[in-house]
């Protein structure tokens, strides 16, 4: 086997056991998958019949894709946590003193993490059917949508990454969790930003979960007064391309060069 046949390989055994986690922790794995659906049947029973959308659409139209970016910001905490953890129990360099590929502790964690984020959003898709949402532009641009909804998890997955590495233990990660949420709200994931204060609209627009996630209702066909806001909500889907990239082009290598220098 060649090399990177070898990495391949050690990443998937990696991967394997944080599915063995799942398996002998089903509660907590359920839980973060059923969390966005929590949220989701929150704010739609708390919002719904406020809001007003064109055409008289349902809110959930617009709320069950704002949704889907969400978890794929939220599943952030659980990366951090996972690597603090190993890195504080000395897992980490256990794995790094064995005779494995040194990428495959990284790799492992991000196929983990993505076959996670796989199953919320199926569990989310099942959820939205079954309250009246719909996609209306065909199968390919539905796909399309999922893709960039995985490419902002992917990308979110190198930043949760770095941190882990970074901070010293479990409660540094809880400190950083916090700042989750405001970053999360403050977004087109529940209301139009046109509905924002100028100021804060602004802001909400550039968030990178915005242009997710007004790219993914455009491909949907939902309803969203954000899309022709201004300059960045027209170009969301080229948006939510390049953020993501750029996340990863900046903390790819930074948790990289972290893991190398883990135990300095």
């Amino acid at each position: 086997m060649t090399a990177f046949g070898w990495a391949l390989a050690d990443s998937w055994t990696i991967a394997r056991r944080t599915l063995t986690h799942w398996r002998m922790q089903p509660g907590v794995v359920i839980f973060t998958w059923f969390f966005p659906v929590l949220m989701l049947l929150m704010f739609g029973a708390l919002l719904g019949g406020a809001m007003e959308l064109p055409g008289g659409s349902s809110y959930y139209e617009l709320l069950v894709p704002g949704i889907f970016a969400l978890a794929m910001l939220f599943g952030l905490e659980g990366t951090m946590t996972a690597v603090t953890t190993d890195v504080s129990k000395g897992v980490t360099d256990r794995f790094r003193s064995l005779p494995m590929s040194s990428a495959a502790v990284v790799l492992g964690r991000c196929i983990a993490d993505m076959l996670d984020s796989i199953v919320t959003l199926a569990v989310l898709v099942g959820t939205g059917l079954a309250l009246g949402w719909r996609w209306h532009e065909g199968l390919p641009s539905a796909l399309a949508a999922f893709g960039l909804l995985l490419l902002l998890r992917f990308a979110l997955l190198w930043v949760g990454i770095f941190i882990g590495l970074t901070v010293k233990n479990a409660q540094s990660v809880t400190m950083v969790q916090v700042l989750v949420w405001p970053v999360g709200f403050l977004s087109s994931a529940f209301v139009a930003t046109s509905t924002m204060p100028g100021w804060l609209g602004t802001i909400a627009q550039w968030n990178p979960l915005s242009s997710t996630a007004t790219a993914a209702r455009a491909f949907f066909g939902n309803p969203d007064p954000s899309a022709t806001a201004t300059w960045i909500g027209t170009h969301a889907t080229l948006a939510a391309i390049i953020a993501p990239l750029l996340l990863v082009a900046i903390f790819l290598p930074l948790s990289a060069h972290r893991f190398r220098t883990l135990s300095r």
